[in-house]
């Protein structure tokens, strides 16, 4: 499926997702990524999908949303890997303009240092880079990048996008315990973040289970360091907390099973978000049950919360699959 939702969103509100590269294809094999470990690391562009055939199914999802009374107010491009390695989307972009809805990019900037991929974010109305590190060895520890990336490359092009980007500007830095959460490296990033100037710079921590079992969030007192870092080089009416759960608020447009699939694919969904979606379409958890049985999605639990995720080639074979809503 290349559209799902819309899926609520801590800084987008309500967002159609938009899957534009195949499961996982990406330049990161970040350490704690919700859709678990890369399968193919990638850096050259290349076509995915045709973009009639995107913009065809946006509109159609589109379109659905709106005849069951469902808000959007992004198009947002959140694909099981890197959005940028679509040689596509900045015809996509242009496309999906005609539907009057704004257009977000969330994107890891491992790209942004190529012309064509600035040219296609600077078509877009939100987008956000991640700026997990500063530090070359810590960068490698968080973010995994394919061996041909290099960071200050990386960094200039970040620079060169926001000083022609005319949109909103977001950055995202997500803290994991022990790894990128030091004083030191916080500081050195709040230096990249001034030097940036992004809309807003916003502090996440990993909420859903991450791609190795042995990540954990940053520690509270690491998190309100990085705040007053990051508010100190930006002010802070420009720097918000990732931290808290983004609701249940997921729509149903149609059929039960191919949302709930389309949805987890790349966003796992804790189990009271399953059964607010399931109340809200009017089915009951057998169908959870059936799709669980059949192999098609997979029940994990991370941090005392349990959550069901579509089971892709990126889950690793010994994590526990159960039919058991509890």
């Amino acid at each position: 499926m290349i559209a799902f939702g819309p899926v609520p969103s801590r800084r987008l509100g309500h967002s159609l997702g938009i899957n534009n590269i195949p499961a996982k294809i990406c330049s990161y094999a970040c350490v704690y990524c919700q859709l678990g470990n890369t399968i193919k690391m990638q850096v050259k562009r290349q076509g995915f999908y045709p973009p009639e055939r995107l913009y065809e199914e946006i509109s159609e999802k589109v379109q659905e949303a709106k005849s069951r009374g469902e808000k959007i107010d992004y198009l947002t491009f959140v694909p099981d890997g890197e959005p940028t390695l679509d040689l596509n989307l900045g015809k996509e972009i242009g496309m999906l303009r005609s539907l009057g809805i704004p257009v977000a990019v969330i994107t890891n900037s491992s790209l942004i240092d190529i012309q064509d991929v600035r040219r296609d974010l600077l078509g877009a109305d939100w987008v956000s880079l991640k700026v997990d590190a500063v530090s070359e060895d810590i960068w490698h520890r968080v973010d995994r990048p394919h061996g041909s990336l290099d960071l200050e490359s990386l960094h200039q092009g970040m620079l060169r996008f926001a000083s022609e980007f005319k949109g909103f500007l977001a950055t995202e830095t997500m803290l994991v315990d022990g790894v990128n959460d030091s004083e030191e490296e916080l500081e050195l990033v709040a230096g990249f973040l001034k030097k940036l100037n992004p809309s807003k710079a916003y502090i996440s921590i990993p909420t859903r289970p991450p791609a190795e079992g042995w990540v954990n969030p940053a520690s509270t007192e690491a998190i309100a360091i990085a705040y007053h870092l990051f508010c100190e080089a930006l002010g802070e009416d420009r720097v918000e907390h990732l931290i808290g759960y983004e609701g249940n608020e997921f729509a149903f447009t149609g059929n039960v099973e191919e949302d709930l699939l389309s949805i987890t694919a790349v966003h796992p969904m804790r189990k009271d978000a399953v059964e607010e979606f399931l109340k809200k379409a009017r089915a009951d958890w057998e169908r959870v049950d059936r799709l669980v049985e059949s192999g098609k999605m997979v029940r994990l639990e991370y941090r005392e919360r349990v959550f069901y995720v579509r089971n892709l080639p990126t889950r690793r074979r010994k994590e526990r699959v159960t039919a058991s809503p509890s």
